[in-house]
């Protein structure tokens, strides 16, 4: 017998959604990736991943593990092989000595990472500090513990470097930890040695975490290579380093990252990721440790990919330069973030005219963060065919509007 129910309207019903979940915004990024797939022949730079195969001998140590039946749980921190290929890779790269046993974790991507320590350390009504402009992520993940995000805007003259000055202001004594997001998204900044040192008397005078997102490590250009802030006097003991493969290894859908920090921290970390996701998953464990069973092989996996998208960010930097959207040459990550002040518009109002009008999809700036207004954020990593495409359609975009 079918008994048919009538469903009540949900004005009747009782509102079961968190505030802080009715009150989160959507990403600025899916927004516009979203409306782009539904505009016909529209190209788009929306998306930070690479389009780059995943190296093959990685993708070869997947399968090879798939078809060995190596598809269990792995242990909640992540594979031995693995953590101890990263504590290398770790040190040899950015000279930081973990412990694979109790101090790296294996996450679902760095996104997750950033959620488990978030979760870790917040208190209701806890300050996190969040650079801006930054990825989407932060402030959502802070608000989902009921904590609150205090926001440090850089500016375009800094080069989007974090000032200890700005850092010192919008501290309180409320204020538990800093998200340090460099290379940075979307500006492509970088925050080099002599630029962290400068925060670090700030830090500990204020005895502060730092939760420093370094997923973009190994993207930098014009012989600036990464340095951590961990690896400076006093701060290995007050940092999470966060990490992964999918920037470096072209292996976004793979969803694999680390955490790496002191052990009472890391491990505190665990317990929160045994809970909410038990482990990663095993072939793609099982692809990283070959990503970084050979260091020739890991270096030069990752310099073809850096080398191509060197070539695809200094064109855009000349571009942009060239059609008077003034770029700051960023050093980092896979993004340019150029001013659309030339038009007038803001930079909602510049992401929807460019994308009917010029059919051509990038991220308003204030996605990122009210210091973001004014700007774009445009990911180069895309072919340079389509990044040619692209400027050919901005410019006539700008040559219609009379910008040009």
């Amino acid at each position: 017998m079918n008994i048919l129910y009538k469903r009540k309207e949900l004005s009747e019903m009782r509102n079961f959604i968190a505030k802080n979940i009715e009150e989160m915004e959507w990403s600025g990024i899916r927004k516009f990736a979203d409306i782009a797939a539904q505009v016909p022949d529209a190209l788009s730079l929306c998306v930070g991943e690479p389009d780059f195969k995943t190296p093959e001998r990685v993708r070869r140590a997947a399968m090879k593990a798939l078809e060995e039946g190596k598809t269990r749980y792995s242990m909640n921190m992540g594979l031995p092989e693995l953590r101890a290929a990263i504590a290398h890779y770790m040190e040899r790269r950015f000279g930081l000595k973990y412990d694979p046993a109790q101090e790296i974790l294996c996450t679902i991507g760095a996104s997750e990472a950033i959620d488990v320590a978030l979760r870790t350390i917040i208190e209701p009504g806890d300050e996190i500090l969040v650079v801006e402009p930054s990825y989407v992520a932060y402030k959502p993940a802070v608000a989902l513990e009921h904590g609150v995000s205090v926001v440090v805007e850089t500016k375009a003259e800094n080069d989007f470097k974090l000032q200890p000055e700005e850092l010192e202001a919008a501290i309180t004594p409320k204020t538990k930890a800093l998200i340090l997001p460099y290379p940075n998204n979307p500006t492509g900044a970088i925050m080099e040695k002599e630029d962290l040192e400068k925060l670090v008397p700030v830090i500990l005078k204020y005895d502060l975490l730092v939760i420093s997102d370094e997923i973009y490590a190994e993207l930098t250009y014009g012989g600036k290579n990464h340095f951590s802030i961990a690896a400076l006097e006093g701060m290995w003991e007050r940092t999470i380093v966060l990490n992964g493969f999918a920037k470096s290894f072209s292996m976004t859908g793979w969803r694999l990252g680390f955490a790496a920090g002191p052990a009472v921290l890391i491990q505190a970390m665990r317990k929160v990721h045994a809970y909410v996701i038990m482990c990663a998953p095993a072939p793609s464990q099982h692809g990283a440790i070959e990503a970084l069973r050979d260091d020739a092989l890991c270096d030069a996996d990752i310099a073809v990919m850096r080398e191509a998208y060197d070539e695809r960010r200094k064109y855009l930097l000349g571009q942009f330069n060239r059609l008077g959207m003034t770029c700051f040459e960023p050093r980092g990550a896979f993004y340019v973030f150029p001013s659309i002040k030339l038009t007038g518009l803001t930079s909602q109002q510049f992401c929807e005219r460019l994308l009917f009008e010029g059919g051509v999809a990038v991220v308003p700036g204030d996605a990122f963060g009210e210091s973001g207004e004014g700007f774009v954020r445009i990911s180069y990593a895309y072919s340079m065919e389509q990044l040619q495409i692209c400027i050919s359609k901005i410019e006539e975009f700008l040559r219609k509007r009379g910008c040009i």
